[in-house]
């Protein structure tokens, strides 16, 4: 994920914080209850749910047919992405502006459900969206998005096998692969000297009140309180238990007492700024660090990155969508192609930190290469982690709004 400009919390709102989340918790399983009553046929939409257990195979309706082969590409024409800030190589941009005589205009979000919100207004003509898969029902399902003519995208051979019929959308029918990534815990071992990966539980590390001041968690709900469920040894990361859901607030109100966390998604330029220590991180933000943030004088050789090595942690992609409401499906078809072209996915990957699922990209050779420093070598992203990894998936309506109320408490101390 990426990594745009916020705000940051206080730590007196962390303290307020501690507080409703403790007055908050007993209220999940009233909510769970009161869902359940309103019964399937209530106001909240019925989606299907795709999983790595229940591949789904979307419909292509009549009316949203793919577009014809071989037409031209627009002309004079500006083609609009939705991205995250920062999570594209200029240079790829560039070149695609100089092979097609066109225009690419970068319009950014911070939140993925604000951003789809945004979409379903109808009020704005994006070509391309920048989703992870957990949004992908609601896109498909809801008409917003445009099914892929695979005569335009020939360099989707160029990604890892698993990607080209994907469990979330078989047959790539509607999506292509972005980037891929795993979340641990990273630090600075000159302001943290334990070695967090061999800590009998890691993640007990941000907990710990010795480094109280000095931590951040990620500013996303899913990956935030999956992590919890992680430390208290459930696996469920998708979990609809009244008492799961409970045992996040109750962590997440432990954890704000014990380090006062700060919540943020600017992890990678924080962290060798020494304004934090140790954090929550995607893979992507920490190689981002290295490579691009380290102030001058600062070795990169402090960072330090924990991800079990068997795979059995938080690892997910994102994904490239066309949007119906694009006035450009043949420019956005070829960028999506141009995106997955060899050379262009390492200068994005160069750029942001974010390894693409490429065969040409081999993951042992990163560290020798010189391309990542040996000290990260853990960030780099494997493909059986996505055989043993877990995934944050879509959640029916019900149990989304119950993970987003405990969420919502948890912010309720404002600032994030």
């Amino acid at each position: 994920m990426p990594v745009p400009n916020g705000h940051r919390p206080t730590r007196r709102q962390f303290l307020a914080r501690a507080a409703i989340l403790a007055a908050a918790a007993p209220t999940v399983g009233s909510f769970l209850a009161s869902c359940s009553k309103s019964g399937p046929s209530s106001s909240l939409p019925t989606l299907t749910l795709a999983a790595p257990d229940r591949p789904v195979k979307w419909e292509i309706p009549d009316d949203n047919s793919p577009i014809a082969d071989g037409l031209a590409p627009e002309k004079n024409a500006t083609l609009q992405l939705y991205n995250y800030a920062d999570y594209l190589s200029p240079d790829a941009v560039k070149s695609f502006e100089d092979t097609y005589k066109t225009k690419v205009q970068i319009s950014t979000f911070n939140d993925t459900d604000q951003a789809l919100n945004k979409i379903r207004g109808g009020n704005v003509d994006y070509d391309i969206y920048v989703p992870s898969y957990d949004q992908i029902s609601k896109l498909v399902s809801g008409g917003l998005a445009r099914p892929i003519n695979h005569s335009y995208v020939p360099n989707i051979k160029n990604v890892w096998p698993a990607f080209t019929n994907p469990w979330y959308d078989q047959e790539w029918r509607y999506s292509v692969p972005n980037f891929t990534y795993t979340t641990g815990i990273g630090w600075r071992n000159d302001q943290i000297p334990a070695d967090i990966g061999a800590l009998p539980n890691p993640y007990d590390a941000l907990w710990d009140p010795k480094y109280k001041n000095k931590t951040a968690i990620i500013d996303d709900w899913h990956t935030a309180m999956a992590m919890a469920l992680l430390r208290a040894g459930k696996t469920d990361v998708n979990t609809s238990s009244e008492g799961d859901l409970k045992l996040i607030g109750d962590q997440l109100n432990a954890l704000v007492a014990a380090t006062s966390p700060e919540v943020t998604i600017t992890m990678n330029g924080d962290m060798p700024a020494g304004q934090i220590g140790l954090a929550q991180m995607w893979s992507g933000d920490i190689i981002n660090s290295a490579r691009s943030y380290m102030p001058d004088g600062v070795s990169p050789q402090i960072l330090r990155y924990w991800f079990p090595q068997d795979g059995n942690g938080l690892v997910d992609n994102d994904l490239l969508i066309m949007l119906r409401g694009g006035k450009n499906p043949v420019l956005a078809h070829l960028f999506i192609n141009h995106l997955l072209d060899p050379e262009v996915a390492r200068q994005n990957f160069a750029q942001t930190g974010y390894q693409p699922p490429q065969n040409s990209i081999n993951p042992d050779s990163l560290v020798s290469s010189g391309f990542i420093p040996p000290n990260l070598k853990s960030a780099v992203v494997q493909p059986a982690f996505f055989d043993a990894g877990y995934r944050l998936l879509e959640l029916d309506p019900a149990n989304d709004a119950a993970w987003q109320s405990v969420w919502r408490t948890f912010k309720a101390g404002g600032g994030a």
